[in-house]
């Protein structure tokens, strides 16, 4: 009887511990509406919205840690933060080193051009002479590098530099989610048009990213993603952050995030 009770308030000792504990959150706060920061300098955005929505639901305060994107994966690994929330697409490549969440978003590369350029697809893009800026380590480089054999790619590690390179008719297109043409092009209007339409097979899927093996700390995120999906959470998260790209999309036919 005793060592039942002693291990009865072990197990209740080591939940209280566990959701007391900080839970570490890795984005980079590059990325506005989903990860950014506020006038104050604050976290702000989708992300970290849903991350403390996450830590509400898990029991524990939430610690947001401002990463540089190629070291997100990293210091999952090495323990430094306890998941990835930063719009990063599952991929095969990525799913060998971190356990994804079931999916919470979808989204499809798109394309930034110069006016006047004459671009009006991915193929006009994979042409012998053309220039394709990407950011690294995205999606986008993933793409250009694989399918975008003709063209010239330039790759950089900031999206500003990027998107620069198209308004300086430096390069023919920036490839990027729907999301980021569709604000790059609304900041500049009268220099650069967007190609939102997806020309992909299959759409990305964005995953909340953990440890390997880390099962019990996964199902309770993929039940909360569950969960958000049903009572409304995504739904509140796209009105207060994405109400002029939504309708946009709407307008397009294009499938959007939520």
């Amino acid at each position: 009887m005793r060592k039942m009770l002693v291990l009865f308030f072990s197990l209740i000792f080591a939940q209280s511990l566990w959701a007391e504990k900080p839970l570490r959150v890795g984005m980079e706060l590059q990325y506005p509406p989903f990860e950014m920061t506020d006038k104050a300098g604050n976290p702000s955005g989708i992300s970290v919205d849903l991350a403390k929505a996450l830590g509400k639901y898990l029991g524990r305060p939430v610690q947001i840690e401002n990463i540089a994107w190629d070291g997100l994966i990293p210091s999952l690994k090495t323990g430094k933060i306890d998941m990835i929330i930063s719009s990063m697409t599952i991929t095969p490549e990525r799913a060998k080193t971190v356990d994804f969440s079931i999916p919470y978003a979808q989204s499809n590369l798109a394309i930034l051009t110069w006016k006047g350029s004459g671009i009006k697809s991915i193929d006009d893009l994979n042409q012998k002479g053309r220039k394709v800026a990407v950011k690294k380590g995205t999606t986008g480089h993933i793409y250009a590098r694989k399918h975008l054999k003709n063209a010239e790619i330039l790759v950089f590690d900031k999206e500003n530099a990027a998107v620069l390179e198209v308004i300086q008719k430096r390069a023919d297109g920036f490839l990027y989610d729907q999301l980021t043409i569709y604000r790059n092009w609304k900041k500049h209007p009268d220099q650069t048009e967007a190609l939102l339409k997806p020309f992909q097979k299959k759409p990305e899927y964005w995953g909340i990213a953990m440890r390997k093996g880390d099962k019990e700390l996964k199902e309770k995120v993929d039940a909360f993603i569950r969960q958000a999906k049903k009572d409304g959470t995504f739904d509140a998260l796209a009105n207060k952050y994405l109400q002029g790209p939504k309708e946009t999309f709407d307008k397009l036919g294009i499938p959007f995030f939520f």
